[in-house]
């Protein structure tokens, strides 16, 4: 009986311990099928709020990214200007924002701006509409097209380049080469507008300019407020401008006449609303960033005289086949400056105009194991992947030459990248080849009380907008 005791007191203390066990067993066994969470990147949010937007703009931005990439890595998160953000320092990331799965992030900008320019403008938006309206801007802008501006751009340059060497003083290079662009903006959006629309567009679209980058205040007299204004007359300068044209039954075929044009597959037109907004989206668009890199240029050809000889003979035997610069230049022509391409390609990676551009995610993203949550700004920085001496040997030296050999994919994206790529890159070009040919072929130049340094407004520049003076050879 005692042995019989003994092996049920047994059998009950095993099955007891199980009953017991159980949960812990059951727990076991679902900690094994938990997939771990994705983290969040490293890095740093900084003080509330405010997060690390102090320190981005209280030092040259570059060395700000420039320093948390090292510290990080190529994935890492901040919080500027009151958004969490993932900012991505890789060809590959960069491609998957704005390439592979651009409709996992939307374009996006602070509601301030996109009063100013207009909620209809080409880059705030995706999907239909953005394809609709890219399609009638890359038409405007393609190289068909702006084949046929060339004698129209060629006399803009050597009305500008007339006006500096005239004034016989020192010009502030960066704000000469925005008014040149800007006229060039007039000239690809309208065709020959007369000189009382220009003027007044011009007036106040400065006025915008100046409200763009200003705190968002609509107390009347503010910077900000003036900006709203100066739009709103913008906005009824180009109603009036669009009016004259349908009673003339003008079939222009600039931007606006192709904007003016179109008609969906349900006979519908673009509202006015909607032209003017991508016409002033144009105009933004087209301004600062080709005058940024236009003054860089001047910069790195003063700097290395051997250079400069080099785009001289590149450019001489040009002007020499146009009989001495009295026929005007050729698409063909524009094509084949070999040494002047390489600078012009060499500037844009060495001033990295755009460093880096805004998207937001639209769902949780999960990206090389790391969380990207919906919401979150995602910053793909341009000028890290320009200056990645992985991708860019001795990347802060000037060296066309590099250009003599195409480079790796997604390395070199000074126009951006994917479907919000820059679809006027083909005429930013052009002027500078343009420009180019007619500054190293009849005029020199000398920059003045000479200083290396960068300013940014908001796009880098050199410092004080490159001091100079112009003179036309003898």
């Amino acid at each position: 009986m005692e042995i019989i005791a003994t092996i049920f007191f047994c059998i009950l203390l095993i099955f007891s311990s199980l009953i017991l066990s159980y949960p812990l067993i059951k727990k076991h066994k679902k900690q094994q099928h938990v997939v771990a969470k994705p983290k969040l990147p490293p890095g740093s949010m900084g003080w509330p709020y405010i997060g690390e937007t102090l320190q981005l703009y209280s030092q040259d931005p570059n060395i700000f990214f420039a320093s948390k990439q090292k510290r990080y890595g190529e994935i890492f998160k901040t919080h500027i200007l009151g958004c969490p953000c993932v900012m991505l320092a890789s060809p590959e990331a960069a491609r998957f924002v704005l390439v592979t799965h651009a409709h996992l992030f939307k374009p996006t900008y602070p509601k301030s701006k996109e009063k100013l320019i207009g909620t209809s403008a080409l880059f705030f938006h995706q999907g239909e509409y953005h394809t609709r309206i890219r399609k009638l801007v890359q038409t405007s802008l393609s190289p068909e097209t702006i084949r046929k501006l060339i004698p129209d751009i060629e006399t803009e340059v050597v009305s500008s380049l007339e006006s500096w060497v005239s004034t016989g003083q020192v010009i502030n290079a960066f704000q000469e080469m925005k008014k040149f662009s800007f006229n060039i903006g007039i000239l690809s959006v309208f065709g020959h507008l007369e000189d009382n629309y220009r003027d007044q567009l011009k007036e106040n679209y400065c006025i915008v300019e100046k409200g763009y980058n200003s705190f968002p205040n609509r107390i009347p007299g503010t910077v900000y407020s003036k900006a709203l204004l100066a739009r709103r007359r913008i906005r009824e300068i180009i109603s009036e401008i669009i009016c004259k044209r349908k009673e003339q039954r003008l079939m222009e075929m600039d931007l606006l006449g192709h904007l003016l044009n179109y008609k969906d597959e349900k006979e519908q037109t673009l509202s006015d609303d909607q032209i003017a907004d991508n016409v002033i989206g144009v105009l933004f668009a087209a301004q600062d960033t080709t005058a940024s890199v236009l003054t860089w240029i001047l910069k790195y050809l003063h700097d290395d005289q051997k250079l400069l000889e080099a785009i001289k003979a590149d450019q001489m035997a040009v002007y020499e086949a146009n009989e001495g610069g009295k026929k005007p230049l050729t698409w063909g022509q524009t094509r084949n400056m070999p040494t002047t391409h390489r600078v012009i390609l060499e500037s844009l990676r060495m001033s990295s105009i755009i460093s880096f551009t805004f998207r937001e995610a639209v769902v949780d993203v999960v990206y090389k194991g790391y969380l990207i949550p919906k919401g979150w700004k995602v910053m793909p920085l341009f000028r890290n992947i320009h200056h990645n001496p992985e991708f860019h040997p001795s990347p802060h030296n000037f060296d066309p030459s590099r250009f003599e050999v195409a480079p790796k994919p997604n390395t070199f994206t000074p126009f951006g990248n994917g479907v919000h790529s820059c679809p006027g890159n083909e005429l930013a070009k052009l002027n500078m080849f343009i420009l180019i040919h007619h500054l190293v072929t009849k005029y020199r130049w000398e920059v003045v009380g000479y200083q290396n340094g960068i300013q940014h407004s908001p796009f880098p520049v050199p410092l004080h907008g490159l001091p100079t003076r112009f003179w036309r050879n003898e």
